[in-house]
């Protein structure tokens, strides 16, 4: 991810979609999940074929909604470098 380039210094800084979105720190947020949890809900929705007949609709997600700021200042925490970021 360009996120972890910038860490190791392979990017300069990491460019940031968007800072005037009616959010409280301008950027875009959405309900990040993590992959294997997506795929295990998948897992989930296809079990559920099996003895549920008809069309249904599942909503995969974690329910919090997280800024693009929040996210890059989370790595920035677990890698223990700042994260030099532009707004594009």
């Amino acid at each position: 991810p360009y996120i972890a380039q910038v860490a190791v210094g392979r990017r300069e800084s990491l460019a940031i979609f968007g800072n005037d979105y009616p959010t409280e720190d301008g950027t875009g947020v959405r309900d990040y999940i993590h992959v294997m949890d997506l795929a295990d809900g998948h897992v989930a929705a296809m079990e559920k074929l099996a003895d549920k007949a008809g069309v249904h609709i599942y909503n995969l997600g974690a329910g919090v909604g997280s800024s693009v700021l929040d996210v890059v200042n989370a790595f920035s925490k677990a890698c223990g470098k700042p994260i030099n970021y532009h707004f594009a």
